[in-house]
């Protein structure tokens, strides 16, 4: 390559600068970013490493130049990235490249900690390089798992509480008639050792008065039933990209070893939707949760979020390409106590189809054309949003 070949920098006063000055720059760069800073080529070998990069991962740039980045990742991250380096220069799909994400990354004594990393593209003489832009989030992850325990357990505790006061009411309510019925059964039991006309007739009074007592404690067993299952919808519009990702996150908390990865195809233009944002997030949650514990055993494990239009709906699809549903024909995902997960209630999925129902929706399950499972649930478009 001859030197008017070479790349060329311009500066403000218009002076040019070749390859050299470029390299001088990238060292100056190298050297002050203060996110850790790592440029690989199309096959994954480190190009050049930042000082911050030596000073979180513990390597010297020296003697990791040339190496493959998976040395920095996690065991299940490396098994799959030069996969997806591949699939974009085979596709052009860009599951990675200009979306932040947090992932683990090893660093030179072996531990693992939680990472947010960036990666740029760029082409430099017909050849395609990456640059990734990491930073420690150890103690915001710390954080925000704390502030996440403390929620979960404010939220058990008003559980709790509301449970304990509901079962109270309940006792009280319901002990008057089962005290009565078991009041009117014995005497008729003891007016039949000596039953004449007249005791007869005082007997089926009493067995009258018995079945309208039970029938009362029916009828405050299907009230609080009722209470339970309405529950008060808050319906609000919605973003729906915003409220994928922060389920997707939510997802993943407390799983451990390997997790999928979650790609939201649902654009930021998407229209608003009209939804209760906390259970439509429940409904996400579950059906991602359900997605990563399926794929445990997956290779190259994918969950794939997207959203169409269809009139005055908006269709929300969760699919991967895990082994699908293995319930009996007859059975449906949806029936509540039917799991396939060891140690499932099974209640998840029929959970969802509870808030769908009350959104006026429906949510449907069919295999995945990927292999695995595809559940697509419907939501009312929000008319009165500009």
């Amino acid at each position: 390559m001859t030197d008017n070949q070479h790349p060329v920098l311009r500066d403000s006063s218009g002076r040019y600068g070749d390859r050299k000055s470029l390299e001088l720059l990238m060292r100056s760069v190298l050297a002050s970013v203060p996110d850790a800073m790592i440029v690989i080529n199309d096959t994954g070998q480190i190009m050049a490493f930042s000082a911050a990069a030596e000073r979180l991962f513990g390597y010297d740039a020296r003697e990791i130049a040339g190496k493959n980045v998976s040395i920095l990742m996690e065991n299940n991250h490396r098994k799959h990235h030069d996969q997806y380096i591949d699939n974009y220069l085979s596709t052009g799909e860009k599951q990675i490249i200009g979306i932040g994400r947090i992932v683990e990354a090893k660093l030179a004594d072996g531990s693992v900690i939680p990472v947010e990393l960036k990666i740029g593209e760029a082409d430099i003489d017909g050849e395609k390089i990456f640059t990734g832009y990491i930073r420690d989030i150890s103690e915001i992850q710390a954080n925000a798992l704390r502030l996440n325990e403390m929620q979960v357990e404010l939220a058990n505790f008003s559980r709790l509480s509301a449970v304990g006061t509901m079962a109270s009411a309940m006792a009280h309510e319901l002990n008057q008639p089962l005290t009565a019925v078991a009041n009117y059964l014995e005497a008729a039991r003891d007016l039949l050792e000596n039953a004449d006309a007249d005791t007869l007739a005082f007997i089926q009074e009493a067995l009258d008065a018995a079945a309208n007592q039970s029938i009362r404690a029916g009828q405050i067993v299907r009230r609080l039933r009722d209470y339970v299952s309405r529950g008060e919808l808050d319906m609000r519009p919605v973003k729906l990209p915003l409220l994928i990702e922060d389920a997707s996150s939510l997802a993943k908390v407390g799983i451990e070893g390997p997790l999928a990865r979650v790609i939201s195809r649902v654009p930021e233009t998407f229209p608003v939707v009209l939804a209760d944002r906390l259970q439509l997030r429940q409904v996400i949650v579950n059906l991602v949760r359900n997605a990563i514990e399926a794929l445990s055993s997956t290779d190259n494990p994918q969950i794939w979020i997207s959203a169409k239009v269809e009139g005055d709906l908006a269709i929300v699809t969760v699919e991967d390409n895990g082994p699908g549903f293995s319930g009996s024909e007859e059975a449906s995902p949806f029936d509540a106590f039917n799991s396939t997960k060891p140690g499932g209630m099974g209640l998840g999925l029929s959970i969802c189809q509870t808030i769908m129902d009350a959104h006026g929706t429906k949510i449907e399950y069919a295999p995945s054309p990927r292999g695995g499972a595809a559940f697509e649930f419907s939501l009312r478009l929000d008319t009165g949003a500009s």
